[in-house]
């Protein structure tokens, strides 16, 4: 072991209980590298070799068409489709052309397909015959009428030009708008990526949100699996509209600076036959584990195998093939728990780190994931990637090159399920500020995490938004201004505060689920046969936020103003460290950077002239959750100044109103 080595691990290792899985994490760093020479045979690099978008699948060129598909297992493969009246013939048979690949191939004249054809693969397989989609197919649709889904040909004679090819994420700190195109309207019924560019992207602009996190962009056979359950993974779901649609979108956000990034499912498959890549060539271990090892019970879908040359290199093109095509910025790995741990994590409590390095650990999904977070990288150096891991995996949001996984940041899980849970169970006298700051701020060393209240997991059906938690009924009936409630002034005051204290303590980003910033009511659940298949809580209700009469549009300014403040200090940049606390009073400060936030969370002592350290300076008052454009009381005078007493503690008095928060500048 270098002594270069020694000084990178130095951070994972402050965490002194890591100190004893050292040669486990070397032993991971060099599967990791051994797998790339293997993937690479060093002749190329990683990012080179995640190219098989560009050679699998259907291509067309100057002279031909052409397509490529991996099925070492099949016997025969016949293209299909409105060119052949959907019935094999000689000229639409694929040769295989090496049995150890098994890779197989046609060349079709440049006039036998055209944009909008439909089409399918005949495979034929020892025991059996059936129709499937190319993996690395680009566009599927579904017809109206039968539900099934083709393949279709996308060659549209105007290609999609890009405004701004090159983008690049900011390296601010990423405030994330979690969306999904479908539900992003108010109509009931789904949403299209034109509709989201034309309504849905300028109010999350207006927003002050800089990263807008799409949901459910690859390709699933139903609606209302939020998109988790995958069957086309090189397909953005045509249920939404074009990739030319898409692309625009995309391209729109770039203009005015957001970055989008998407939500990736890696950790397992649909098991659609027809639709996705389960039995393709016939068996079940093609790109997954075979037998039971491949079959998710929880989740009723299929396990990848990651250890395997081909299915890395679908999944690491998957990776790049979005940069590449839509110019994504980034990713949210979705459940990766699920792919980390041989049980899936399901039933572990992981109270103890040997959970982490034990032989429940599956090794090839660790090294799929560094290698992923190394190619997406490589292919666009500022690109943002978050993991959703349950379990707490050290190293994770560690850099490659210090022992780590390699993912930017870690979604704080535990943060939203502490509020809820608190909320649930703890009356709002018994608070305990100094435990709810330790729970904000409490991370490793070595990653930075998305902190947020809550998102969609929150809002699905049989769980209540936080706005629905804190108000409950009483949101049916007195969110109109004039109306008066103390279960809802109670939410207001909390809804406002429980933000800004979850964003002011972030360590590295923040997110927010779409609507849930002006606090939108119920929850959310799709169309389905429980509900006779209605979209109406499968919509956001703008209207409400747009009624200058109601209650939403207040929270709606709060959370805009709110943002405004953290992004022009750049907060999240800085370090965060506590001033002041006092748990009988329920009040909490402290610092990050020139700002300073102040948290009265009594539900009832309102406290003037309370001494609160501060170091020496004056202090200008920028936000007050009490101001009446925030459906407060305007108990504070706006713009007031605070000057630190000369005595022997330095501080400042100030009033503070019960249930307020707010923020002051050190100038």
């Amino acid at each position: 072991m270098t002594k270069h080595k020694n000084i990178q691990l130095a951070k994972l290792f402050d965490d002194p209980l890591m100190k004893k899985y050292e040669s486990v994490i070397r032993s991971r760093e060099k599967r990791a590298s051994d797998t790339e020479k293997r993937l690479t045979e060093n002749k190329t690099s990683l990012s080179n070799f995640a190219n098989g978008h560009e050679y699998f699948g259907l291509h067309k060129n100057d002279n031909h068409w052409i397509i490529r598909e991996w099925a070492p297992h099949a016997k025969e493969i016949c293209l299909i489709g409105d060119f052949n009246n959907w019935k094999k013939s000689k000229d639409f048979y694929l040769s295989k052309l090496d049995v150890e690949t098994g890779i197989w191939e046609l060349k079709i004249p440049l006039d036998k397909m055209h944009h909008d054809d439909l089409y399918k693969l005949n495979v034929k397989w020892n025991e059996g015959e059936a129709e499937r989609l190319p993996a690395f197919v680009r566009r599927v649709i579904q017809d109206e009428k039968t539900k099934i889904f083709s393949a279709q040909v996308w060659d549209p004679k105007k290609p999609y030009l890009w405004k701004h090819p090159d983008f690049s994420p900011s390296k601010k700190p990423p405030i994330i708008y979690e969306s999904h195109i479908g539900m992003g309207q108010e109509k009931e019924g789904v949403g299209t990526y034109e509709e989201f560019r034309v309504n849905t992207l300028p109010r999350i602009i207006k927003a002050g949100y800089n990263t807008v996190q799409i949901m459910a962009l690859m390709e699933h056979p139903y609606y209302g699996s939020f998109g988790y359950h995958v069957s086309n993974f090189f397909s953005a779901s045509s249920r939404f509209g074009t990739p030319y649609d898409l692309k625009r979108l995309i391209d729109e956000a770039h203009d005015n600076g957001i970055s989008v990034i998407m939500d990736l499912v890696h950790s397992h498959a649909v098991k659609n036959e027809l639709e996705g890549i389960a039995k393709l060539d016939g068996t079940d271990f093609q790109y997954f584990h075979g037998g039971e090892k491949g079959e998710h019970k929880a989740w009723d879908s299929k396990c990848f195998n990651y250890g395997k040359t081909e299915v890395l290199h679908f999944l690491l093109s998957n990776c790049r093939y979005w940069i590449d095509e839509y110019k994504i910025d980034g990713y949210r790995f979705d459940g990766i728990t699920s792919m980390m741990y041989y049980d899936h994590g399901l039933g572990t409590d992981f109270g103890v780190y040997d959970h982490y390095f034990d032989e429940s650990v599956d090794e090839d999904a660790i090294v799929y994931l560094t290698l992923a977070n190394k190619v997406i990288h490589d292919v666009k150096p500022n690109a943002i990637t978050i993991a959703e891991d349950v379990s707490g995996m050290p190293g994770l949001g560690a850099p490659i090159k210090d022992g780590g996984i390699g993912f930017n940041y870690r979604l704080a899980l535990g943060i939203p399920d502490y509020w809820f849970k608190h909320l649930k169970k703890v009356s709002d006298e018994y608070w305990n500020v100094e435990e709810m700051f330790f729970k904000l701020t409490d991370h490793r060393n070595d990653e930075k995490t998305i902190s947020y209240v809550e998102c969609h997991d929150q809002a699905i059906v049989g769980s209540k938004t936080m706005a629905f938690e804190l108000m409950d009924a009483d949101m049916y009936t007195h969110m109109d201004k004039a109306s008066n409630s103390m279960a809802v002034d109670r939410g207001m005051a909390l809804h406002k505060m429980i933000r800004l204290i979850t964003v002011a303590t972030a360590n590295g980003g923040y997110l927010n689920f779409m609507g849930n910033e002006f606090g939108h009511p119920e929850w959310v659940d799709f169309p389905r046969e429980g509900n006779n298949w209605s979209h109406k809580y499968s919509r956001r209700q703008w209207s409400l936020v747009d009624n200058s009469f109601l209650r939403y549009e207040d929270l709606g300014n709060f959370d805009k103003v709110m943002l405004k403040v953290i992004s022009k200090h750049d907060s999240i940049d800085r370090t965060c460290f506590k001033s002041y606390s006092h748990c009988e009073n329920k009040i909490l400060a402290f610092i990050r950077g020139d700002l300073v936030f102040i948290f009265n969370f009594h539900p009832t002592n309102s406290i003037s002239d309370y001494f609160i350290d501060l170091p020496k300076g004056k202090y200008k008052l920028i936000l007050d959750s009490d101001e009446k454009q925030f459906g407060g009381h305007d108990r504070i005078g706006q713009s007031q100044y605070f000057e630190t007493l000369q005595n022997k503690n330095h501080g400042i008095k100030i009033y503070l109103p019960c249930r307020t928060c707010m923020i002051l500048q050190k100038v």
